[in-house]
């Protein structure tokens, strides 16, 4: 089970990267076409689509790796018991969020299919097609919290939490290549 989740996360972060270099092509074709009068119909859309998707898809493996914000500043001062009860609340109400953000995008999404909602833009596309990149990182980013829920409830360190740097030029290191101190 483990190595299916952390393929699953690692693979949502392949789409995000995937979805990026898409953004990327669609804003350079359109960027370059103009010289020479080549359009995407809709490329805008299609870009803003890709990006939410790409944002979304890209939190669960984000979150593991822990290279998202979160406010390990204020359980940096706790030790011990007490930082692990802490840690534990924290994690229920993230899970509870995004456990319900997931619901409610599912919802929307479904509701979209359902009413055979359209874009409005220049192509006719179903909403509920885009709306799976939204809905489907927000599922993943869900299983991610409960998945470190229950890692931290069986009394194991949290998979985000990084040991702190050893060494003044490790911290500079880890800085420079991206990482957080």
């Amino acid at each position: 089970m483990r190595r299916a989740l952390d393929t699953l996360y690692l693979y949502a972060g392949y789409a995000a990267g995937f979805l990026l270099v898409v953004i990327f092509g669609i804003m350079m074709y359109m960027s370059v076409g103009r010289q020479f009068g080549l359009n995407i119909p809709a490329g805008d859309d299609f870009a803003s689509w890709a990006m939410c998707a790409m944002s979304f898809l890209g939190l669960a493996h984000t979150f593991k790796k822990g290279e998202i914000i979160r406010v390990g500043i204020i359980l940096e001062r706790f030790t011990g018991e007490r930082r692990r009860a802490i840690e534990i609340f924290t994690l229920v109400v993230a899970g509870a969020f995004t456990i319900y953000f997931s619901w409610q995008a599912t919802v929307m999404t479904y509701d979209s299919y359902i009413f055979n909602d359209m874009a409005q833009g220049v192509v006719a596309v179903p909403l509920w097609i885009p709306q799976l990149g939204y809905c489907g990182g927000l599922i993943i980013l869900s299983i991610a919290v409960v998945d470190e829920l229950i890692n931290v409830l069986r009394g194991n360190k949290p998979s985000y939490e990084k040991e702190p740097p050893a060494t003044p030029d490790e911290f500079v290191e880890r800085v420079a290549s991206g990482g957080a101190g």
